[in-house]
């Protein structure tokens, strides 16, 4: 608000006709000085847009925009393109904000317009303009273990990895910036498993049905000290019914149930001694109908090939639930394998045909512990133990 002040000055003298008054920056005689108004000021206004900046350059691809309102309630927001195009976004009128849906544009040029209902004597429209950063040369990719579309078991972590190491003052808010949405709603977090990736569960088992939705919105995000995300992604995807398997060493069997309900109950064969299974819950990591197993190259004197039928992965060391029909004799009674759950070629079938990645597997009684980060060991530990990987404040 601008305030201008006339100053003047009056000189007075009780002289003849020669010592008229003569007005400071007027001419004598003229009187012309003395009837000019007062400048007036520019004309206030109900609204102002404060950031960004009017004219501002490299401004950030999800900045929002603040603005000042007298009626905040009835403000309207528009922002446009250089194209004249408008631009979907978020209003938050008890914020003051507007939120674009997405990223803008590299290096483009917006119009912010702000409106509120008219008010006598002020205007109630203003207009800003700013252009976003250039695109950078460090962009990260993030991709996703899972796709769109997917079917998967009620222990399946969903995991996001990173082109590059991720450094940890920037992790809290890129979880902020990968929202998971579960119908119906079921409490969970991300965790930090490495530097590149991250993986999400729940804090009990999905309920079987759950319809599970999350994204990145990661596209122009600063993800290192010079370095901001290549892209934005969604996935979109399905829990199917309830499938755990519980192995016990001590009856030397599988029960598998299925929501909630016992269906099968299966002979196995463990780890003898010397290698071990361990006792742990897993989750299928993958799927392999046929396969070889060859571990030649870690031990070219004692390591062998051997063709392997209705093969499941569940950890990254080489546990695995398959047919083992070498060992069908033996199966319930003794632990032969090297680390694997053994059960026959008939029922290593009928256990494939069922099962989905993602599904749990449940191993107790043996003489090793599974080691967290050996697989998906998302649920080898207590909710409270697993909060701790996030950067958010639970």
């Amino acid at each position: 608000m601008l305030a201008g002040t006339l100053l003047l000055t009056a000189a007075c003298s009780g002289g003849g006709d020669d010592d008229k008054p003569s007005w400071q920056g007027g001419g004598n005689g003229s009187g012309a000085g003395a009837s000019q108004a007062p400048s007036a000021g520019p004309k206030l206004s109900t609204v102002a847009v404060t950031s960004p900046a009017t004219d501002a350059t490299s401004v950030e691809l999800r900045s929002e925009v603040k603005y000042n309102s007298e009626d905040p309630q009835n403000t309207e927001v528009t922002v446009t393109d250089a194209k004249g195009k408008t631009v979907e976004g978020t209003l938050d009128k008890d914020g003051n904000a507007w939120r674009p849906a997405e990223a803008l544009a590299w290096n483009t040029k917006y119009t912010v317009t702000v409106k509120t209902p008219a008010a006598e004597g002020k205007n109630n429209t203003t207009t800003s303009s700013f252009t976003t950063m250039k695109e950078p040369s460090d962009l990260v990719r993030v991709t996703s273990f899972l796709a769109d579309g997917q079917t998967v078991g009620v222990g399946m972590p969903l995991i996001m990895k990173f082109g590059k190491a991720i450094p940890e003052k920037y992790r809290g808010e890129v979880e902020r910036r990968m929202p998971v949405t579960a119908t119906p709603a079921q409490e969970g977090t991300w965790r930090w498993i490495s530097p590149t990736e991250v993986q999400y569960r729940p804090k009990e088992y999905w309920q079987a049905g759950t319809k599970v939705f999350y994204k990145a919105q990661l596209k122009g995000v600063k993800l290192g000290d010079n370095a901001y995300g290549r892209s934005d992604l969604t996935v979109d995807l399905k829990i199917g019914r309830k499938m755990v398997m519980n192995v016990s060493n001590k009856t030397k069997t599988m029960t598998v149930e299925e929501d909630g309900k016992v269906i099968k109950t299966i002979k196995v064969s463990l780890g003898k001694k010397s290698t071990p299974s361990a006792s742990g819950t897993m989750v299928v990591m993958e799927k392999a109908a046929h396969t070889i197993f060859d571990t030649t190259d870690e031990d070219p004197v004692n390591g062998y090939k051997t063709p392997i039928d209705w093969a499941q992965r569940v950890t990254y060391s080489g546990q695995f639930i398959h047919a083992a029909p070498w060992s069908e004799g033996v199966q319930g009674r003794s632990n032969v394998s090297h680390g694997c759950v053994n059960i026959s070629e008939a029922l290593g079938k009928w256990l494939f045909d069922r099962t989905l990645m993602g599904d749990v597997v449940t191993v107790s009684g043996t003489e090793e512990k599974l080691k967290n980060g050996d697989g998906w060991t998302n649920w080898n530990m207590s909710w409270e133990e697993y909060k701790k990987g996030s950067y958010l404040k639970n």
